[in-house]
């Protein structure tokens, strides 16, 4: 029993590290329990959703310990140069190293046009565009280290067919896109650069601003070729795939059961 312990503690060590921002719940969870399955050892992120964050990580060290620990930060923090070396800090911390870098963490709500403000512009192109950029920049060099990957989680919407009444939100997913394919020139030929892009992959909770009545998801389900809304796990088998397509950067696979082919931009 002690060398079987000891074997597989051995390659809990060896295991590559992936980091997912806003991983707590939803598409992040996802990603988090899918990778951590397959080997990976896991850094779930989390802003306000402390307690889900620590169940997940209860959860996957109960199956495999030492091989789950959450990092607690607001992502504005990369306005700061010494607060986000010290994010970068306490992610190295964590297990030495980091191989896989999941840019999911977003905001997402309507600007309708005429309304917008410069709070709105701050908060959306934060969390879509800039942390995601100053956050790679500062990871670079670990990620460097270990030959690893950027993947960042896109949208549909950002490649020519904006959301009507999104617009701030479009171009803030518009200049991701942008980085994914920039960075994959920047940081090659040591750092793989991609994305992925959801369609509808997962509804809105049911209580939040968000929330769709049984008409608005039934239009939903009609425009989506494979006629049926995705699933977290679709987008979490993509981001594995590029996790270890070691000859593929600056792509962006649209995970989406077909709807951008057919879709003009609407509210739903």
């Amino acid at each position: 029993m002690n060398q079987i312990s000891t074997d597989a503690s051995s390659m809990n060590q060896l295991a590559p590290v992936m980091l997912v921002t806003g991983s707590a719940k939803r598409i992040g969870a996802a990603i988090i329990r899918a990778a951590h399955s397959q080997g990976y050892r896991v850094i779930i992120h989390c802003h306000h959703s402390e307690h889900e964050a620590n169940a997940l990580a209860d959860t996957l060290n109960h199956s495999r310990p030492n091989s789950a620990t959450i990092i607690i930060a607001d992502l504005a923090i990369v306005n700061n140069d010494a607060d986000l070396r010290q994010l970068v800090t306490n992610i190295l911390a964590a297990f030495g190293q980091l191989d896989v870098l999941v840019h999911n963490a977003s905001r997402f709500y309507p600007t309708p046009f005429g309304y917008i403000n410069h709070a709105q512009w701050d908060e959306l192109f934060l969390s879509n565009a800039k942390a995601p950029l100053l956050l790679s920049q500062a990871l670079m060099p670990y990620l460097k280290a270990q030959r690893g990957c950027i993947i960042s989680l896109l949208d549909i919407h950002a490649d020519n067919k904006p959301f009507s009444g999104y617009t701030v939100y479009n171009m803030a997913k518009a200049a991701h896109r942008m980085m994914v394919q920039s960075l994959a020139l920047e940081m090659a030929p040591y750092v793989r650069v991609n994305g992925v892009a959801p369609g509808v992959n997962i509804l809105p909770e049911s209580d939040s601003d968000q929330a769709l009545d049984l008409v608005q998801q039934q239009n939903i389900v009609n425009s989506i070729p494979m006629q049926r809304v995705g699933t977290p796990d679709n987008i979490a088998h993509s981001v594995l795939y590029l996790a270890q397509a070691n000859y593929v950067t600056g792509e962006i696979i649209s995970v989406d059961g077909g709807r951008s082919l057919t879709l003009a931009g609407h509210n739903c």
